[in-house]
């Protein structure tokens, strides 16, 4: 019984490390503005084309203030903003 009782304790130790780092994931904004394709498409519903897009978006047209200004690429509405607004910073 004492070894089921801490095999318990270390697979609660254990996902609760694990969670800690997706929080920790979770709360690291991506700064629209100076990020690369690669971080950029890690944003979800974004993917490698819509990176490349906003980048192509920021060099011509210059940075995003706001989530807001995501929906000047194309594919980008307001629900993916909606989704991704607590990801990224500007």
């Amino acid at each position: 019984m004492h070894i089921k009782g801490l095999l318990a304790a270390l697979l609660i130790s254990v996902s609760l490390g694990v969670s800690g780092n997706v929080l920790a994931q979770q709360v690291a904004p991506i700064n629209v503005n100076t990020a690369d394709a690669e971080l950029l498409a890690e944003l979800p519903g974004i993917g490698p084309s819509r990176a490349d897009a906003i980048i192509e978006e920021r060099d011509t047209n210059g940075e995003f203030s706001s989530a807001d200004d995501l929906t000047r690429i194309n594919g980008i509405g307001p629900a993916t903003v909606d989704r991704i607004r607590d990801q990224v910073a500007f």
